[in-house]
């Protein structure tokens, strides 16, 4: 079994607590989806924000919309790089699979896409 990596990011309309819980269940949804992953493979999930968001905090709604009752998590803010994109939430994972490297799917949705038009 490896320990991998999957990646997330998804734009928000607005800086408020709806927004980010609904941004939150969607991209969390939509990355153990097409990954395949159960909540107990789970290591520890780190979410990110930009300094534009800042209603509330994602590990909140991942505990309570998406069984991560026993995932460590921990909420951050995005380092500020001038011209950077904006209102963007992002997740890192880091699962327990037997999964190689390329195999994983990181999910990117809404203006998020632009960050990885490579995949």
């Amino acid at each position: 079994m490896y320990s991998r990596g999957v990646r997330g990011a998804i734009t928000l309309e607005n800086n408020t607590k709806e927004d980010i819980k609904k941004a939150t269940i969607e991209l969390l949804e939509e990355m153990l989806k097409a990954n395949e992953i159960q909540t107990e493979d789970i290591s520890f999930a780190i979410f990110t924000l930009t300094k534009d968001l800042n209603a509330d905090f994602p590990a909140k709604f991942a505990r309570e919309n998406c069984n991560f009752q026993f995932v460590p998590m921990m909420c951050y803010q995005e380092l500020d790089v001038p011209e950077a994109l904006e209102k963007c939430l992002r997740i890192l994972l880091n699962i327990n699979t037997n999964k190689q490297q390329n195999e994983i799917k990181h999910i990117y949705l809404k203006n998020a896409k632009n960050l990885r038009k490579d995949i």
